[in-house]
């Protein structure tokens, strides 16, 4: 049986069937261009048999995408209404049974996945993106790869070296996992409504080996948000209420870590902020 991919009209008759309004509140802004939805795939490397997690599949068009590429979807979904229909829509348009499975729930509070996906791929909420992804990597280390559509400030942070003007705690985060990338440019006129930002579709690939304990993550996590929340201080201040209180107590950790007391946040990568973790919790 084939599958068939939504187009604007079927996508406008789901929303008015489903009294759907998108919202700016859940920042939902459906794709209606099926070239665009099997390109995302495409980028993803969705092969054949992939187990794939989908956060906010909405009324299903990347759903579908993934599903005709012969992968089996994990569908989180937080309304209640769209989740409802995912499996009936799939159903009508020719998905297989057994390639889709929802979980009704917001996708921060989620801590299981049935199928334990290993690949990940979505077109993200803009106003939750970064929590989701940095929520999904802490909590789903099974997932080694993927690519979301994000709104273009936000990917272009998540993908953004040390010392780049938008390198920031998004930034230093994500890169904990392993490294990211803006892989494509999204036009704004295949999604209903039309957003009023520009999209990009970032990609990512896990490290293989873990960069540190839970313990030394969260630590370096709260470094993280120490350097950047002051990010034109040095960090011997910047750091100083989370490394002992003193900007000269700050200074012996960061000297002991091996990083200049006067750097700043942006400078750091993310094994120089591991590493001021891990001197600092050797005092």
């Amino acid at each position: 049986m084939t599958v068939r991919l939504l187009g604007p009209a079927e996508i406008r008759a789901l929303a008015e069937q489903l009294d759907v309004t998108p919202t700016k509140k859940l920042g939902q802004n459906f794709v209606i261009d099926a070239n665009t939805v099997r390109r995302i795939v495409k980028t993803a490397g969705v092969q054949p048999g992939d187990r794939v997690v989908e956060v906010g599949p909405g009324l299903g068009s990347l759903t579908l995408g993934i599903i005709e590429a012969e992968a089996s979807v994990t569908a989180v979904e937080i309304d209640h209404r769209l989740a409802a229909q995912l499996p009936v829509t799939c159903e009508a348009q020719g998905a297989p049974a057994g390639s889709l499975t929802v979980v009704d729930a917001d996708a921060l509070r989620v801590t299981e996945l049935p199928g334990d996906p290993t690949t990940l791929v979505a077109n993200l909420p803009y106003n939750v993106s970064v929590p989701v992804l940095l929520h999904f990597m802490e909590s789903f280390p099974l997932l080694v790869k993927g690519v979301v559509m994000v709104q273009a400030e936000v990917g272009h942070r998540l993908a953004a070296p040390p010392g780049s003007k938008v390198y920031g705690a998004p930034s230093a985060k994500a890169a904990w996992y392993g490294p990211w990338r803006v892989v494509g440019n999204i036009s704004r006129q295949v999604f209903w409504p039309v957003p009023g930002v520009d999209s990009v579709l970032v990609g990512f690939t896990r490290d293989p080996e873990a960069r540190g304990t839970e313990e030394e993550r969260k630590q370096t996590f709260k470094i993280v948000d120490a350097a950047f929340q002051q990010r034109r201080k040095m960090l011997r201040q910047a750091l100083a209420t989370v490394l002992g209180g003193t900007a000269a107590e700050a200074t012996a950790v960061l000297e002991a870590a091996g990083v200049a007391p006067t750097a700043r946040g942006e400078e750091l990568t993310i094994e120089q902020f591991l590493a001021i973790a891990r001197a600092s919790l050797q005092r």
